[in-house]
């Protein structure tokens, strides 16, 4: 019996006709393997299962607009004619052009606008079709935890098997850095079997907020031509890579081009998460394949806001815009930052992303301590995680939930606090967070 949002689900063989008819027709498995059918941490942190004046830094998604001249462009896409009717299944051509003109300089590639640019229903419907088109049942995924929580269904669904490989982070640091998140390249090269066709790497990286190095990503593309493996490069965060940080696409590494493909988002890159436009790139051997189950899937994507997200890639240069975006995210990063250091609070200082790993190991709840059934048996993460909310007034996610059953137990010292929100509510958060100093051990 399993649950979903509070209802029950009978999985296996049906009822009998003459018994309970509420669940006549047996699932599929692969939503057991995927996780789907669990309570997800989005639906446990949720503002309708939390106090209504819980500032919520859980879940990210920003709480301020895309820049005027992006949805004034919205607007008047609105208002014309051809792009309230379908796409092309590539994407609209005016998008695609201002994809290949944004991204060539930093791919060090003339992109073919035909066969190497994707444009796709959010970056996680990209991924999903990559995923479609790719593995055969039992091809092993390797997914570097903590991962995105959508890698795992979207490879399970498509008959992948998922193989978990840590990052390691190292507690006995002095000052915190999320360059002291390791991969442990022994236990990488181990989870490499016959059966293993892809590996995802995430940079800037979602929890964690690590920017790989160039001599990681080296080391990786070693084993990917060794063993031949298919590369999904999620770079949705690359415009927010902080400090002066050197953001290293993937594919520009030797050999990488023609077994890799490029996840971006428009909706990391203009605060726009809701309008659903990603895109693709990478070679025609990879793009051809993922188009023909994207074109089964969506078909096609958002008309309107690919002119919209297509205008925003045309101008942003001129205004300055990934510019003075990176330097706001940075201040609003430093705010929440100061808020744990003047709680003497140990953290993974975000390199990139909008996310910060706060180590919740000294947090004392009381045992006692009314908890919902949907924590309950989970790790103490979870636990830690509702208690701040509900005392405190700040929501976080546990980060345990990024991970496998085994290595669970790595993630349940932090909670991601996400800062993709306005100065003032950041400042407010904060304050509201100095009361945890009489809760600390």
């Amino acid at each position: 019996m399993t649950s979903i949002s509070g209802t029950l689900i009978q999985s296996g063989k049906g009822p009998a006709l003459n018994g309970d008819r509420s669940n006549l027709i047996p699932f599929s498995s692969r939503l057991r393997g995927g996780r789907a059918l669990a309570q997800d941490v989005w639906s446990i942190y949720n503002v309708a299962n939390l106090p209504a004046d819980c500032i919520n830094l859980g879940q990210g998604y920003m709480n301020f607009s895309p820049p005027k001249w992006v949805t004034d462009a919205a607007d008047e896409a609105l208002r014309s004619l051809l792009p309230n009717h379908y796409s092309h299944p590539k994407g609209r051509i005016r998008l695609r052009n201002a994809i290949k003109n944004f991204y060539e300089k930093s791919f060090n590639r003339n992109l073919d606008v035909e066969n190497e640019i994707l444009v796709t229903s959010g970056a996680n419907q990209g991924q999903y079709s990559v995923f479609t088109a790719f593995l055969e049942q039992g091809d092993e995924v390797i997914l570097f935890e903590p991962f995105f929580d959508q890698y795992l269904p979207s490879v399970t669904f498509n008959g992948g098997t998922p193989v978990y490989v840590p990052l390691h982070p190292q507690t006995d640091a002095v000052t915190p850095n999320n360059s002291n998140w390791k991969i442990d390249f022994d236990e990488l090269r181990r989870a490499i079997t016959p059966k293993t066709k892809m590996i995802i790497i995430n940079t800037p990286h979602n929890p964690v907020g690590k920017v790989f190095t160039r001599e990681e990503l080296e080391k990786i593309a070693v084993l990917a031509e060794e063993f031949n493996l298919l590369v999904m490069a999620d770079e949705v965060y690359d415009c927010l890579v902080f400090d002066g940080k050197e953001h290293v696409r993937f594919a520009t590494l030797p050999g990488m081009w023609d077994r890799t493909v490029t996840v971006l988002s428009a909706g990391k890159a203009f605060a726009a998460t809701g309008w659903r436009v990603g895109w693709l790139i990478g070679p025609p051997s990879i793009i051809c394949p993922t188009l023909a189950a994207c074109t089964r899937i969506v078909f096609c994507s958002n008309s309107p806001l690919q002119e919209a997200a297509a205008a925003g890639l045309e101008q942003a240069a001129e205004r300055g815009f990934f510019e003075n975006q990176l330097k706001e995210y940075q201040e609003r990063r430093n705010i929440l930052l100061s808020a744990f250091d003047r709680l003497g609070m140990k953290y993974s200082h975000p390199e990139g992303s909008y996310f910060v790993l706060l180590d919740i190991s000294r947090v004392n709840f009381p045992e006692d301590y009314p908890f919902p059934e949907s924590v309950q048996g989970r790790g103490r993460d979870f636990k830690a995680c509702w208690f701040i909310a509900l005392e405190i007034g700040v929501s976080s996610i546990p980060v345990s939930e990024f991970y496998c059953e085994e290595h669970c137990t790595i993630g349940e010292n932090f909670a991601r606090f996400a800062f993709c929100k306005d100065e003032e509510t950041l400042r407010k958060a904060g304050e509201r967070l100095q009361g945890l100093a009489k809760y600390l051990v």
